[in-house]
C-alpha cells in the first residue's frame, strides 16, 4: 500500500546548516528506501509564504496568497512510500529527520482507477 508521509514543522525552526544536514539525511533515507523498493518520491517544499490557495465557491474562483491552514506548523515536504502496512509506514516516518522537531502525518493513498501512472512518462 502507498502511504503519503506529510512533513510539518514551524517555519524557520532550522537554520541553514541544520536544513542542509536534514536534506542530506533525508536523501540517505530515500536512497535506502529505494534500494528496498519502498521509495516512490520525496521533496521539500518552498516556504509557506510562496504558497497560493485556490477555492471555487458558487462557480467562482478565489485565489489567495499563502497557505490555507492557519497553524504554527506548516506543510514543509513529503515522502511517498510503498509499505506493507501502517506499522512499516510508522517505522519509515520516525526516521525522517524533521520528526525530531516537527510532525510527520501518515496517510494511506487512495488508488483511483484511470489516473495516469508516473512510471508512464510524460506525453510528447
Amino acid at each position: 500500500m502507498k502511504y503519503m508521509l506529510l512533513i510539518y514543522h514551524e517555519e524557520g525552526i532550522l537554520d541553514d546548516s541544520q536544513r542542509e544536514h536534514c536534506y542530506v539525511e533525508s536523501a540517505q533515507l530515500a536512497q535506502e528506501l529505494h534500494a528496498k523498493g519502498r521509495y516512490i518520491g520525496a521533496n521539500p517544499l518552498h516556504p509557506p509564504s510562496t504558497a497560493t490557495s485556490v477555492q471555487v465557491r458558487d462557480g467562482k474562483r478565489l485565489v489567495t496568497d499563502g497557505p490555507f491552514a492557519e497553524t504554527r506548523e506548516q506543510l514543509g515536504g513529503y515522502f511517498l512510500v510503498e509499505a506493507r502496512d501502517l506499522d512499516e509506514a510508522i517505522g519509515i516516518a520516525e526516521r525522517i529527520p524533521i520528526a525530531r522537531v516537527g510532525t510527520v502525518e501518515i496517510r494511506p493513498v487512495l488508488e483511483v482507477p484511470g489516473l495516469p501512472s508516473s512510471a508512464g512518462g510524460r506525453p510528447a
